[in-house]
């Protein structure tokens, strides 16, 4: 029981008439239960609450890098989202001044002959089906691939056990590299696959499949279409170029590669992609095109772990004609050196805060060693063979990297400065630049 002192409840209901010929305690028995919150305004809440998982982790954590999402965080303002087409048809750009256009999203549907998936995957679109009503458009759907990322239930090559090395009953979950259980049914068990077509893409020109490789704590809507506006910069690169970007481990603190560990795991999901790129495009009879067609990966934060792997056991090797690592050489710096080494018609680029500058430093040796040579600049084009290191200024964040590095939207930039959209045959026929520190 509360006690309730009589003169701040009379001072709290103060003004309050009674009724003529009502009883004063009978108004103050109904009044008092709505008068004792009042008594709890000014509490401050228990000693130690907000600081009890608290370290001193000089800034470096992934909590540091990555706050725990808020509303907004989850539900991007109307300033970081892309525009959808509103109910008269009329789309409203974010990122340029050009005349609105039209944005098409459609359902992809997986039959069992493109690709068979079990039930417990999860297939949906973001958003809801819109009529076509033009011959060309943006199209954006989220696919079911057999060849993504995840469910994976190998082995990890970093332990040669078991990837999903924890059970609780019929329950199977993976400890990361932090010691933190994750499950395979919520974190990993989305095969789902960002796919994303421009409007302006002609497969009958030469162009280039971008393969986003998103970081940790991430989710294909929230964060690489909403928050890093990831297809939107290859729409506005103006490259003939389409996206793929496969779900890694769902909205979780991990790097796992899942498939992509695999020898040959790359060029599987690649050669599944094409019939999807195909269909979404419109014509049938490009997936042939798009099973040729040269590669950029993109790999952001922790991945740099698929990228890595992908580039030393992903079976196509030579069809990669370019990597961007964005704030992500964590590691695995030999199979960077390696691809840099023995790919030199393909371009490199590692833009970095502090957070990787060591392990950068330490790779740029590594090339020096190898005698191969730097520059430390994205002013110019980007030309076959080039290696970029870009240290950006320490006002950048690590989580808003993808859309403000050097440079705002950088996977676009680099897009932009590609020297020529490559082609399956003859691409790269130059002879590779002599980069300069």
């Amino acid at each position: 029981m509360i006690g309730v002192d009589p003169k701040s409840t009379s001072h709290a209901c103060a003004g309050l008439a009674m009724p003529f010929g009502t009883r004063p305690w009978r108004v103050l028995a109904v009044l008092a239960p709505l008068c004792l919150p009042l008594a709890h305004c000014g509490k401050a809440p228990p000693a130690g609450t907000i600081a009890a998982n608290a370290h001193a982790t000089g800034g470096d954590s992934f909590e540091d890098r990555f706050p725990a999402p808020q509303f907004r965080d989850r539900f991007p303002s109307e300033s970081e989202s892309i525009k959808w087409p509103r109910s008269n048809g009329v789309r409203t750009d974010v990122a340029r001044s050009e005349p609105p256009r039209q944005r098409t999203v459609r359902t992809e549907k997986i039959t069992a002959e493109a690709a068979p998936a079990p039930s417990s995957y999860r297939v949906a679109s973001y958003a809801p089906t819109l009529p076509l009503e033009k011959p060309r458009e943006d199209l954006t759907a989220l696919i079911s691939m057999k060849s993504s990322a995840f469910p994976y239930f190998g082995e990890n090559p970093r332990s040669e056990s078991s990837f999903l090395n924890v059970s609780s009953g019929d329950r199977k979950g993976h400890r990361s590299y932090s010691g933190k259980v994750y499950w395979q049914d919520e974190t990993y068990n989305d095969s789902r696959v960002l796919v994303h077509v421009p409007e302006h893409f002609d497969a009958k020109r030469p162009g280039v499949i971008v393969v986003f490789f998103h970081g940790n704590g991430a989710t294909l809507e929230r964060d690489v279409r909403d928050r890093q506006l990831v297809p939107q910069q290859i729409s506005d690169s103006g490259v003939n170029a389409v996206l793929l970007a496969p779900q890694m481990a769902v909205d979780a603190a991990d790097s796992s590669a899942g498939k992509f560990w695999q020898p040959n795991g790359f060029k599987r999901f690649m050669e599944e992609s094409a019939a999807h790129l195909a269909r979404l495009y419109g014509d049938p009879n490009s997936a042939k095109t798009f099973a040729n067609m040269p590669i950029v990966i993109v790999g952001y934060s922790g991945g740099f772990l698929p990228t890595a792997w992908s580039l030393e056991v992903g079976g196509i090797t030579k069809r990669v004609a370019g990597v961007i690592l964005l704030d992500a050489v964590y590691g695995e710096l030999d199979k960077f050196a390696s691809w840099i080494e023995n790919n030199r018609n393909g371009f490199f680029v590692s833009s970095y805060t502090r957070y990787t500058k060591q392990r950068d430093k330490e790779l740029m040796a590594m090339l020096r060693e190898k005698g191969i040579s730097y520059r430390e600049s994205m002013d110019g084009p980007l030309r076959p063979g080039s290696v970029v290191f870009v240290q950006t200024p320490d006002g950048i964040t690590h989580r808003s990297y993808v859309t403000q590095a050097w440079t705002e939207h950088p996977v676009k930039d680099v897009l932009v400065k590609m020297a020529a959209p490559p082609t399956p045959s003859a691409r790269y026929a130059s002879a590779p630049s002599s980069s300069t520190r």
